[in-house]
Order: structure tokens, then C-alpha cells, then sequence
């Protein structure tokens, strides 16, 4: 089935207002034009956003109720659109598109049902920090999950017909980008990953995770928890038709995570060890990769 009708869906929230009228101008500026955009407000109104971009923004509009959730905002959001469109392109708001995201996004889509695209690091003010996440050399798309990420509620898009599966998103997910990756690579469904950066990801203190040194103790600690955390639900909220022999892989990186977080990080001088290691490391190009990093293992095991 051909992907036509797209949407662009985005969540608004009060950290990103510092950086909503350079988002809003790179989706004005793509070189496909024909999608609509959806937009979750998440503490936010929309007389706000308007002011702060300064047009009048032609969007259907998601409102978070009192007491939702990030990951109830997203799931209330995305429940419409799976009844709407054939494609969903995800984009953060305090991020930018470069001009062919949707183009390529939209193309790409037509012969797989999960893509993901390189993205360029830059910093608060957007100016490049010389780093490019995107897929590890030598390595293939499901060689990445489930033990790290590379779809991130930035630079992915889903068919629609994929996404309703992967969906509900529980409400206490933190990582809602790492959980509906997780469900569409354990449906064994057809992911690939554009090469091209089609994004600049900004790099701020609002970030859930960071990719470059310098780690700390207590940024491993809150990062290790987070991901078992992550491998818990994913595992709870199993539905029918996964694949079994990537349920036991989901299960034996969860163990290997647990038996990193009691043998390092509940043992200050190992994590102190371990950091000092992970530090002179090149940083890896995927989410969470700081974690139980591969190349340390013999640390733990």
C-alpha cells in the first residue's frame, strides 16, 4: 500500500518555547509541502505558540488533560492520527528540519514500515558540535535494538498500519521513542535507517540522554535505572504476534543491563572505573549507548 496522506506531529511544551521559532520555520521550508501538521500541547497554549513563531499556524491541535502524562499526551495524540493518515513523520520542538525530511521521510515509507534518519548534533544555539547520530558502521538496523536506539521522536517515521500495533503507549513510559521502536522491531516489522542527516538535534539541558562525554556517576546511575526500567515495561506490555526469539534477546540485554547495575553501579569505585573507561571512548552514535557500554563488558561479566 502506497503512504499519501502524511502527517507531521509534534509535541509543544514549555522548555521548547526557546526554540520553537526556529522549528517552526523548517517546516515551513520543506521542499514537501503536501502534509498536515498535528501538534500535542503539553502545558502550553496555543494563543502561546502563535505568539512565539509569529503566524498563524494551520495545525489540528492535541490538548493534554490535567494530569497527563509526556507519554499520555503522545498516545492521545497518535491514537487520532492512526485513524487519519497512511504515514506519520515525528519531529521534536525544540529540534529543526532540514529542508527534504519530509520528502524523504514520505519516500522512504513506501517500501518499509519504520524509518529512521542520521541526525547533526548542535548546540543550544545551533551551531554544529561536529557529531552525527545515526547507524554504526558495519552494523544493520535490528543489530541496534533492543539493546540501544537510533529511532528517536525526531528523526522517525512510521506507517500508520505499524504504528496501531505498537500502540497503546503506557502511561509511566518515560522513553516513548525506545518503546514503539522496540514493539515495531519485535513485530519484525521492515526498518531501515536514511544515512543522510535530515535533522540538527539540539543539544540542552532538557535532553533525556546525553551522547557525549564527559558521563558522570550520577548521570549513569539515573541512566542505568531509566533503562531497566525501559526493558520492564517493553517486556509487561508484550502483545500477541512478537517474535519469540527476539522476546529471549529482549530479555537476555535485560539481564545484562541488571547484572551491570549491581556489579558497577551499586559499587563506587567500579563506576568510577567504568566512567574513567567510558570517558576516553569515541561516543557512540546511538541513544543510551553509555549504558552497559559493549566494548567495557568484561568489566561486569
Amino acid at each position: 500500500m502506497s503512504v499519501d496522506r502524511v502527517c507531521l506531529y509534534t509535541t509543544i511544551y514549555p522548555q521548547a518555547k526557546a526554540f520553537l521559532h526556529d522549528w517552526y520555520r523548517s517546516v515551513s521550508r520543506q521542499t514537501d509541502c503536501d502534509f498536515q501538521l498535528w501538534i500535542g500541547l503539553d502545558a502550553i497554549g496555543v494563543e502561546e505558540v502563535v505568539d512565539i513563531v509569529g503566524d498563524d499556524v494551520n495545525a489540528t491541535w492535541v490538548f493534554a488533560e490535567s494530569g497527563d502524562t509526556p507519554a499520555q499526551v503522545r498516545q492521545r495524540a497518535l491514537a487520532q492520527i492512526v485513524d487519519c493518515f497512511e504515514g506519520v513523520i515525528l519531529v521534536d520542538s525544540d529540534d529543526v528540519l532540514l529542508k527534504t525530511r519530509v520528502a524523504a521521510a514520505r519516500a522512504d515509507l513506501q517500501r518499509c514500515d519504520l524509518v529512521g534518519c542520521a541526525l547533526n548534533l548542535v548546540d543550544q544555539t545551533g551551531e554544529p558540535m561536529r557529531m552525527t547520530m545515526g547507524l554504526p558502521p558495519f552494523m544493520s538496523v535490528d543489530e541496534v535494538l533492543p539493546r540501544h536506539n537510533i529511532f528517536g521522536l525526531s528523526n522517525s517515521a512510521f506507517r500508520t498500519e505499524l504504528l496501531r500495533q505498537c500502540l497503546p503507549i503506557p502511561q509511566e513510559v518515560v522513553l516513548v521513542d525506545w518503546f514503539l521502536a522496540t514493539r515495531a522491531w519485535l513485530y519484525e516489522a521492515r526498518l531501515i535507517f536514511d544515512p543522510t542527516p535530515r535533522m540538527d538535534y539540539r543539544q540542552h539541558e532538557q535532553n533525556m540522554t546525553h551522547v557525549r562525554p564527559p558521563f558522570t556517576e550520577v548521570q549513569i546511575e539515573r541512566d542505568t535505572l531509566r533503562v531497566l526500567r525501559h526493558m520492564a515495561i517493553v517486556k509487561e506490555s508484550v502483545g500477541r504476534g512478537v517474535a519469540i526469539g527476539r522476546l529471549q534477546l529482549l530479555a537476555d540485554v535485560a539481564r545484562d543491563i541488571q547484572v551491570f547495575y549491581d556489579r558497577i553501579v551499586l559499587r563506587p569505585r567500579k563506576l568510577e572505573t567504568y566512567i574513567t573507561s567510558l570517558n576516553v571512548l569515541e561516543p557512540a552514535p546511538v541513544w543510551w549507548a553509555s549504558v552497559a557500554h559493549p566494548s567495557l563488558r568484561g568489566m561486569w561479566t
